[in-house]
């Protein structure tokens, strides 16, 4: 298939890579060209806009950095949503905001264009290896079109319901991944405080009922000081922002997510905005009188 991507960061050159791998014919844009160069030298072609690259494509994917990058490449003056636009369904993986996903949804359709919210959860490591988990939103017969090209990208792809509902299945996702976050580094901390050697705790307790992807993915990457993004701390305080937001809407406290919120701020103000979500590691242990030198 004729296939346009935009977005190419630290999951998105991934995943434009598994399609192209699959044979499909890739039209690429995206902020800087360079991080399409492994593309581009593998035969896609590079387009000077998002609404060039929905001019030359039947399937546009994107994965951008935050909502207003979202609305930008779709409704700006050279995005998507353009009036010369050919493509016939469109795809936005980033993690925006629900109410976003229904706009884009009801603009498009004055085009005649299909629409998913197909927001993803795995990080670099999903995305690299193929095993994202995908949250879609819009109609049911588009996902069933688009989804041979889903399980090109992950392992673990569901259909959740109308416009918006991926977004807001995301927005559970990361709920729970910044519970399970706090948890795993004042664990960890707590581990390293007490002297333990904190792989080994990793080892005997991600088999039990303490376990979780987090522990074992993300858990070795704190024990070796490795901070380098799956997951930026910038991008999670957005996704934070727009659950704590969609929760005020409907008038559901979630005191725990306001309160790591709090946190991740503090982590980006301590440097950290692009480092993984890991980093609150850091964070903890400055509150705490620090770590040991190769943790900093």
């Amino acid at each position: 298939m004729k296939i346009g991507w935009i977005g190419t960061g630290v999951m998105g050159a991934s995943m434009a890579g598994h399609l192209q791998k699959a044979g499909h014919d890739m039209s690429v844009f995206t902020r800087s060209k360079k991080r399409a160069q492994a593309l581009l030298d593998n035969g896609a072609t590079w387009y000077d806009s998002p609404a060039e690259v929905a001019a030359n494509s039947e399937i546009v994917f994107s994965i951008v950095g935050h909502p207003k990058d979202v609305q930008d490449i779709y409704m700006g003056k050279t995005g998507i949503l353009h009036p010369k636009a050919t493509c016939k369904i469109i795809v936005d993986m980033t993690t925006s905001q629900p109410s976003l996903a229904r706009i884009i949804y009801d603009e498009a359709a004055k085009l005649g264009i299909d629409s998913l919210d197909a927001p993803v959860s795995g990080g670099d490591i999903g995305a690299r290896e193929a095993k994202l988990a995908i949250m879609v939103g819009g109609k049911r017969d588009v996902y069933d079109t688009v989804l041979p090209l889903f399980e090109i990208m992950g392992t673990n792809i569901g259909y959740m319901g109308e416009a918006s509902s991926g977004q807001h299945t995301k927005m559970a996702n990361q709920i729970l991944v910044a519970g399970t976050m706090i948890g795993v580094c004042e664990a960890l901390l707590y581990a390293y405080r007490q002297g333990l050697d904190m792989q080994q705790v990793i080892d005997i307790v991600e088999t039990g009922a303490a376990g979780s992807w987090s522990v074992s993915n993300l858990g070795p990457r704190i024990v070796k000081g490795n901070f380098d993004p799956g997951f930026l701390v910038e991008h999670f305080i957005k996704d934070m922002a727009i659950a704590l937001k969609e929760a005020e809407i409907i008038g559901l406290s979630l005191p725990g997510l306001a309160l790591v919120q709090q946190l991740y701020i503090a982590v980006k103000a301590q440097g950290h905005a692009s480092s993984g979500t890991h980093a609150l590691f850091l964070a903890l242990a400055s509150l705490n009188g620090g770590a040991s030198q190769h943790l900093k």
